[in-house]
Order: C-alpha cells, then sequence, then structure tokens
C-alpha cells in the first residue's frame, strides 16, 4: 500500500490530493491526513511526527519519503507527461528541499486554509484513511 499524508487543512495540499486523484496511472494510492490517529501511528514507526505540517509524506514499499522527494515518487506514479518530473531526482536533496520549502512557507497565504479536512465522496471514501 502506498500512503501518501498530506496536510488536511492546507487548500494546496487538498488541490494536489484531487489532483493526484485525476492523474494516477492506477489506483494505488491511499490519502490520509496527517491530523489523523493513523498518520500519528505511522509516523512514529518511522520517527516522525504527524505535528510537522510542513511536508507532504509518502510510505511506500516500507520506505516513508518526505517534501520533494515524496512529491517526485508520487509524481512517478501519475500518468503521462506527469510522471516524467521523476526526473528531477537528479538535483540534490537539499536543492529540491530549498524550493519545496519556499512553497510550504507560503501555502497558507497564497491558498489559504481549511477549518476542517475534506470528507471525501462516497466512491472515493476506500482511497482515504482517517
Amino acid at each position: 500500500m502506498n500512503v501518501i499524508f498530506f496536510d488536511g487543512v492546507c487548500n494546496l495540499c487538498d488541490n494536489t490530493v484531487q489532483f493526484i486523484l485525476k492523474n494516477e496511472a492506477d489506483k494505488t494510492f491511499k490519502f490520509c491526513p496527517l491530523q489523523s490517529d493513523f498518520a500519528k501511528k505511522q509516523l512514529q514507526i518511522h520517527g516522525k511526527n504527524n505535528k510537522d505540517l510542513n511536508t507532504i509524506y509518502l510510505l511506500k514499499n516500507g520506505v516513508l519519503y518526505n517534501k520533494s522527494s515524496a512529491a517526485l515518487h508520487i509524481a512517478k506514479g501519475l500518468k503521462l507527461p506527469y510522471k516524467l518530473l521523476f526526473g528531477f531526482i537528479i538535483i540534490p536533496k537539499f536543492l529540491r528541499d530549498y524550493i519545496y520549502n519556499f512553497v510550504v512557507k507560503n501555502r497558507y497565504k497564497w491558498y489559504g486554509k481549511k477549518e476542517s479536512c475534506m470528507m471525501p465522496t462516497p466512491e472515493l471514501n476506500e482511497r482515504f484513511i482517517k
């Protein structure tokens, strides 16, 4: 199971989840808000804290990716042309994460914030872990 942990109250994160749902190559991704108990337990196993809302995480085949590495591994699971973005993995992580951190730092200002996590539609409900 490939689980994407995201900030459930961030509009940019919500839009990203919607984008992934529309563009994934196959339906292998599950989605879980960082604010959930499941996220807390899974991230603690990997020595991370679900209170850190400044990153997206991808748990893939037992490996936990964060920040730009998570985003690029997610892109790898999307349809063409988006999967080609995985080629940016050759850029050193500290450079990729510098850009990632700049966007994260400004995401609430640019995209806003919700009061609560999104509620999936009934047909998408099995794709979300609460």
